[in-house]
């Protein structure tokens, strides 16, 4: 293990395509998404042991979320929590991570993952890690993990990679595009064409190539977290960051620096990833049962399937002659929806807090 290998989580998001389950006051990466017995954020930490040691392991919430983070972590520090005053997109985020563990270790090497993905090989997982970890310490490069398409899905960004052109020694490829969400044609093509990766939000490098990077790319935020620096990882740090992030545009790391980067490289894998952004998602990630339905809850199912079936474990829920619903109860809402539809979602979350007040989104 590393001692200069750092973690960086991110976990600040709402997860509002989830709802009801994700909610604002207690969203999806709190939950135990995936009927395991752990929630996203554990399981998301749990994933990198042995990788990099738990006092290295920092996680970006915001700052209603911090005691719940405390709650799902315990073994961390209260230093070792980073809020956000406000969402401010990724770019800030990792902006506010790097800095504050570039000042700590200038050697470091981070790692940076969202909250809410789900890894179903986790061996094959930490081993491209490590590779993607070691190359990133020998090289000036900026690193993101392509998970290899399985169908032309619209819900993910897609890079595109120049097949002949690796860094030396390993198999990472050079990224030639960047493509936010396609539709499906276009998504076809991508999938079709053998050298598009879905983009998985996974990064690594080492603190001193992202910083530089932020310099280059985004110079407003470097400037803003240069100026307060010193100030990082001392009781002047919550004032800094209040004022950092007042100043901070809302901006992706994607959009403000890995589109525009000739440094950035990804490492194609394979190891059962799905970001589990969708009802859907999670019904290809979860266990089924013979009529195809993920079910979490005290269910009886007749004539049922092809359903995702999520309630509390204390309510029997007796269903007949659905195919193809989310069944979802959480914190006194109920939501019965066509998995087709679930693109609606947001709607319907719209909707009841205009018709019902901010209490249920």
């Amino acid at each position: 293990m590393n001692q200069n290998t750092y973690l960086v989580v991110m976990a600040g998001g709402i997860g509002s395509r989830f709802w009801p389950f994700s909610r604002t006051n207690n969203p999806k990466q709190f939950h135990d998404v995936l009927g395991v017995g752990k929630s996203m954020l554990r399981l998301t930490v749990d994933r990198f042991a042995g990788i990099c040691p738990p006092e290295n392991v920092f996680v970006v919430t915001n700052r209603d979320y911090t005691e719940l983070v405390q709650q799902h972590l315990p073994e961390l520090a209260p230093d070792q929590i980073l809020g956000e005053p406000i969402g401010r997109n990724t770019a800030p985020c990792i902006a506010y991570a790097s800095y504050r563990i570039a000042q700590r270790d200038p050697k470091a090497t981070i790692i940076v993952t969202p909250a809410d993905h789900a890894v179903l090989k986790e061996d094959v997982f930490q081993d491209i890690i490590r590779q993607a970890v070691s190359a990133a310490q020998q090289n000036d490069v900026l690193i993101t993990l392509g998970i290899q398409p399985s169908r032309p899905d619209t819900g993910y960004g897609y890079i595109q990679f120049i097949d002949d052109q690796h860094l030396g020694g390993t198999n990472l490829r050079k990224v030639k595009t960047f493509t936010e969400k396609p539709n499906l044609e276009l998504a076809q093509m991508f999938v079709d064409s053998g050298d598009f990766l879905w983009n998985s939000g996974l990064f690594v490098w080492r603190a001193d190539v992202i910083t530089h990077a932020f310099h280059h790319y985004l110079s407003d935020i470097a400037e803003v977290f240069d100026e307060g620096s010193s100030r990082l990882g001392t009781p002047a740090e919550a004032a800094f960051i209040d004022e950092a992030y007042s100043r901070s545009r809302n901006i992706s790391i994607d959009y403000g620096i890995m589109e525009k980067a000739d440094n950035v490289y990804v490492l194609p894998a394979d190891f059962g990833w799905s970001d589990l952004g969708t009802w859907d998602s999670l019904h290809r990630m979860g266990r089924r049962d013979e009529h195809n339905n993920v079910v979490d809850g005290d269910a009886i199912l007749y004539d049922t399937k092809e359903c995702v079936i999520k309630t509390p474990a204390e309510r029997l829920v007796v269903l007949q002659g659905l195919e193809g619903y989310i069944v979802a109860e959480y914190d006194n809402v109920l939501l019965i929806c066509k998995r087709t539809e679930e693109q609606r979602v947001k709607d319907f979350v719209a909707d009841v807090k205009s018709k019902k007040g901010a209490g249920y989104n």
